[in-house]
């Protein structure tokens, strides 16, 4: 296949798709050299300037996150309640998507490394979702960050089950590709997690049986993790919790009906006594039977659980997506990148990003990865300095009449729907790619002009 030269170029024997010409071709060798060491000066500039408010930084986020967490748990101890059980589910939901998105996938990247922190990182860190931490590390901080949107290599293109570039030869399994789209939003932590795995590579033969019994194991030893606690341990914990509340409450109030009996005693005679004990309801386990005290918030958390799971999932997969495969971008071929220099790497990286336009909120929960054109120029670097940077990566962009492919969440994700479905049949041709950036340097909040990156 080739792609993202120009138009009727041949590769690895075939004749590539009609697209516009590639930003690296109207480059000099000499315009690439100086856009890499554009590139390394920046990126040693942020790296100098790393200190205290980034520790702090990081530090406060991973409070935050287990406070949430906390809260989640304590409001679905009332579960059974519909109010307790929708605020558990989203406050829980964020807690995941924070773990997930701005502080687990980045400080696997090593961005927090730098502060030599026995537990903040690359090594030591394990996230809570189902791919373990070296599968993820090998697959997509090596894989997918070296080889990034090349055809054949890099394997987070369409995630190998779907076609979403045209050059990619069609199988009528795509015909399904938008019905197991759906699925894999709803599970994508599973679906990264089998991934990882590369059945490419088990198919061919390439991977050896050990490494594979490994990586199984990995697996299984996440998923028993995940499925134990999730869906097992914290019902369990809510169940037994307002179990134990109903009977604290209910033995006060069958006290206090004793004493209300011994007074109606003393007044009223034996028999009213006995009327008021039938209409009590009778004893504390007769009624905690009866409200099903243990097996309601146990189903209830279990759900919520779920629930937390999916908008994780859910939002993971649309933030990853719409970084990788809006119509903006570009793919390579392998013979494209022969040889490449760090300059052409640098491009190659930034042609192959899309952002996402956003607050400062958004971008804390999608893991600032509405930045992802400066994350995958810099994946090593804190996610916060992405905001500081963007500016200086858009005026070089404008001097050297490269693109700069952001948009709003509604459009970067609706053009990656659209190629989904659009690609599951045969043919589908690429769409228009942006030319040179000209629009503002600063687009969002927080942002600062390219001048003012501090040191």
């Amino acid at each position: 296949m080739a792609t993202a030269t120009h138009n009727g170029h041949q590769a690895n024997g075939h004749i590539r798709l009609e697209e516009p010409e590639n930003p690296l071709g109207r480059l000099t060798p000499e315009q690439i050299e100086a856009i890499g060491r554009e590139f390394d000066e920046l990126h040693e500039h942020v790296k100098d300037s790393l200190g205290d408010r980034d520790a702090r930084y990081i530090r406060s986020v991973i409070a935050l996150q287990r406070r949430l967490a906390l809260l989640g748990r304590l409001e679905l101890i009332a579960s059974r309640w519909r109010i307790p059980w929708v605020l558990g589910a989203s406050t829980l939901g964020l807690a995941k998507t924070l773990e997930n998105m701005e502080i687990g996938h980045n400080v696997l990247h090593g961005q927090w490394d730098w502060m030599n922190d026995p537990v903040i990182n690359s090594r030591a860190w394990d996230w809570d979702t189902a791919s373990t931490a070296e599968a993820w590390r090998h697959s997509h901080n090596y894989i997918h960050h070296t080889y990034t949107n090349i055809l054949g290599k890099d394997r987070d293109l369409g995630y190998e089950i779907m076609r979403i570039d045209p050059e990619q030869k069609w199988h009528p399994v795509y015909l399904l590709q938008p019905l197991y789209n759906i699925l894999l939003a709803m599970l994508f932590e599973w679906g990264v997690a089998v991934h990882d795995l590369n059945f490419e590579a088990i198919r061919k033969g390439e991977k050896d049986k050990q490494t594979l019994r490994k990586e199984l194991k990995g697996i299984a030893g996440k998923a028993r993790t995940q499925i134990q606690k999730d869906y097992i341990a914290w019902p369990l914990i809510s169940g037994i919790v307002m179990t134990l509340i109903e009977v604290a409450y209910f033995s006060a109030k069958e006290e206090a009906e004793r004493r209300r009996e011994r007074t109606g005693a003393i007044k009223n005679g034996l028999r009213k006594v006995r009327r008021s004990r039938a209409q009590s309801g009778g004893n504390v386990l007769g009624r905690l039977v009866e409200r099903r005290s243990f097996r309601e918030p146990f189903r209830r958390t279990l759900t919520a659980d779920i629930a937390a799971n999916l908008i994780r999932n859910v939002w993971s997969y649309a933030i990853i997506f719409c970084g990788h495969f809006p119509d903006q971008t570009y793919t390579f071929t392998q013979e494209e990148t022969e040889n490449e220099s760090r300059g052409a790497w640098y491009v190659r990286q930034l042609t192959g990003a899309a952002n996402i336009d956003g607050g400062p909120l958004f971008h804390v929960i999608s893991g600032n990865l509405g930045y992802q054109v400066e994350h995958h120029l810099f994946p090593d670097m804190p996610s916060t300095r992405y905001g500081e940077i963007a500016p200086k990566v858009r005026e070089i962009c404008q001097r050297y009449g490269l693109p700069y492919n952001s948009g709003p969440f509604h459009q970067q994700l609706g053009m990656v729907q659209r190629t989904i479905v659009r690609l599951a049949f045969p043919g589908g041709k690429h769409r228009p790619k942006p030319g040179a950036y000209e629009g503002p340097l600063v687009r969002g909040k927080g942002e600062r002009p390219a001048a003012a990156v501090r040191n």
